[in-house]
């Protein structure tokens, strides 16, 4: 299987004050720091290689998760530094400790799917990018992608169309080559390489049937922890 890189570097403005002295991922979760559900089920999954990218607060995420022993798993850091670097400059960064293709994990998510069949069908599209998506029609989060036929016919989490019924689900599979044009210490966004992608015809598609849970407000912190609880 391949490696998982976790995005988890994010100040998480939106949970301030609860974030102001502990990073998002530590947040319990149904009695445990909410990343430790997140390595067990990717070990779960078959996953046994993980890049933890990391700004705010790392080192509590560093000494809680430790070398990922404890997970049956391989974890290594990537710091930011002092200047965070946005999703897409993180990976960048973290390109050293990857090998040609890589999943890409949001650090506020926990996605109860399989991840083998999507890595084959990444291979499958002979496409630089896959990225799931799940048909949400606007209920839990802003609608931003429109699918058809394992292909991304456009992504816009900036301007979303309302013919978008799609949504980011926050599990993509990535090629080190397409961060080859950006310059290291460069601040970007995953979502706007994702978009220029889409609109290249250069974003494959697999679309999930499971609701995903994240962590990134108070009112979805509370549906991650009883489905946690309950699962």
């Amino acid at each position: 299987m391949l490696p998982v890189v976790i995005l988890a570097g994010g100040l998480a403005s939106r949970l301030r004050p609860i974030t102001e002295k502990i990073p998002k991922s530590l947040l319990e979760v149904a009695g445990k720091p909410f990343i430790f559900h997140q390595l067990e089920y990717l070990h779960k999954e078959g996953i046994r290689e993980v890049i933890l990218c990391v700004g705010y607060l790392y080192e509590m995420i560093q000494q809680e998760v430790g070398d990922g022993s404890n997970f049956g798993l391989r974890i290594q850091y990537s710091y930011d530094g002092e200047t965070l670097l946005g999703t897409g400059g993180s990976i960048k960064k973290a390109l050293n400790l990857l090998n040609e293709h890589f999943y890409v994990l949001y650090g506020d998510s926990f996605l109860p799917i399989h991840f083998k069949p999507i890595e084959e069908s990444y291979f499958k599209s002979q496409k630089p990018a896959l990225m799931t998506v799940f048909l949400n029609e606007d209920k839990w989060d802003k609608s931003n992608v429109d699918y058809k036929d394992h292909l991304i016919l456009e992504y816009n989490k900036k301007i979303p169309k309302s013919s978008m019924k799609f949504i980011d689900y926050g599990l993509g599979v990535l090629s080190r080559p397409l961060f080859n044009s950006y310059p290291e210490g460069y601040f970007f966004d995953l979502a706007d390489l994702y978009h220029d992608l889409s609109i290249q015809g250069n974003l494959a598609g697999f679309e999930v049937f499971q609701r995903f849970y994240e962590i990134g407000s108070l009112k979805s912190l509370k549906e991650a922890e009883m489905y946690l609880s309950e699962n």
